[in-house]
């Protein structure tokens, strides 16, 4: 497979697709998703951004019979806006192609997801109200398109599903703090907990699944927990310390130790899960 960059290796387990999802987002997706298995909690799941695949392969793992997988970018696609066109062109747009990343998911998974290619209004006229289960934001940065992202995430969520809005404490990313904390204080969000780079949220009562989070984290000693009150919310704040990822299934391209081989051809698109 060749980009306008030259030539795409294909992953071999999942540390090989480029992209920002560390260790301890991880463990948090895998613990959250499995709970609400384990629970009996049905729903879909939603990725709005999704760069070249790596959370996506992840949360893809999680989608049980019945349920929907939806993912959203631009990819290759024009920006709605001279801002979003800049932020796109300046972030990720010399790479991010849609063929790279179905080649990389079609490399972990038998079948794509749901894919809308085009900016993330699109996503509240395609995923049914009330659907979700789990909600990943991963898009734009600028103000206007998070605040957008949060009301479609609010609105296609069940109750006691979450949203994970990443990129909300990064210095360069304002406006996603912004819409963060002003869906906290004026909009009903709810903090579950923070990650270095992400905030898991609800709509709903947040106190059982936080109890839950602190007796998990509590078994462990390669996470650092501190609590604070603010605004009338209770703030998880998790950090790693030296924390391993979950096991993960290698790709259909392992083959051992060494490089991953690049690859001459993409694999053609699948039929998306139902």
């Amino acid at each position: 497979m060749t980009s306008e960059q030259g030539t795409i290796r294909l992953p071999r387990e999942l540390d090989d697709v480029p992209g920002w999802f560390p260790v301890l987002d991880q463990l948090l997706f895998d613990w959250f998703l499995r709970r609400q298995e384990v629970a009996g909690v049905g729903g879909d799941l939603l990725e709005v951004g999704v760069y070249m695949g790596k959370s996506a392969i992840f949360l893809g793992r999680h989608r049980q019979e019945g349920e929907a997988y939806t993912v959203c970018d631009l990819f290759e696609s024009d920006a709605p806006d001279d801002a979003n066109a800049a932020e796109a062109t300046k972030s990720y747009r010399s790479t991010l192609t849609r063929r790279a990343f179905e080649a990389n998911y079609l490399s972990f998974h038998d079948e794509l997801p749901r894919v809308l290619q085009g900016p993330s209004s699109i996503v509240p006229g395609e995923v049914k109200p009330r659907s979700c289960r789990f909600v990943h934001i991963d898009a734009s940065h600028l103000y206007e398109h998070v605040e957008g992202d949060i009301s479609a995430a609010r609105d296609s969520l069940l109750p006691g599903g979450l949203v994970v809005l990443d990129d909300f404490r990064s210095e360069h990313t304002p406006g996603v703090s912004i819409a963060a904390w002003e869906a906290v204080l004026n909009r009903g969000l709810n903090p579950v907990c923070l990650s270095t780079q992400k905030l898991y949220g609800t709509w709903d009562d947040p106190a059982p699944i936080q109890d839950a989070l602190l007796e998990m984290v509590a078994e462990r000693d390669d996470c650092h927990v501190s609590k604070q009150q603010a605004a009338g919310h209770r703030i998880i704040r998790l950090k790693s310390r030296g924390m391993k990822a979950p096991t993960f299934p290698k790709s259909r391209h392992w083959t051992g130790a060494g490089p991953p081989a690049p690859a001459p051809t993409a694999p053609g698109p699948q039929p998306p899960a139902n």
